[in-house]
């Protein structure tokens, strides 16, 4: 394989439409993880609001992934959570179980996506080096 092949292939693997795409989705992850964390740290603090990503994400994202082109995916700014309900007399409607949950959900989605995004770059390194 010539230099030209080499880098063709490079651009053909960091182009990827689905190489693109979890690449945002594994942003998308890390910001879930950040929020669920801010979550479970104000747990005690009162009148504290829940914030996630906006409910419309996954709508939108799929939307944006359909059209093909994954660069024209934004990752969003997190949000209160509208849906979220306090049972707490001080306002706070941080649920510590529901929060676990989702950490442990979101942790498992960013292991699959950082074991794809793994393999493409294995497969970058058979490119340049011609070895696995």
């Amino acid at each position: 394989m010539d230099a030209m092949e080499g880098a063709g292939m490079i651009d053909a693997i960091f182009s990827n439409n689905i190489y693109v795409a979890t690449k945002k989705m594994l942003d998308v992850s890390s910001l879930r993880h950040e929020a669920i964390a801010t979550n479970i740290a104000n747990i005690e603090t009162p009148g504290y609001k829940r914030v996630d990503l906006p409910k419309s994400f996954s709508e939108q994202f799929a939307t944006q992934l359909k059209s093909g082109n994954a660069n024209e995916i934004n990752v969003p700014k997190l949000a209160p959570d509208s849906e979220a309900q306090s049972s707490r007399m001080d306002g706070n409607n941080v649920d510590m179980d529901k929060e676990l949950l989702a950490m442990s959900s979101n942790s498992m989605q960013y292991d699959t996506l950082t074991e794809f995004a793994s393999n493409s770059l294995k497969q970058l390194k058979m490119a340049i080096t011609g070895q696995v």
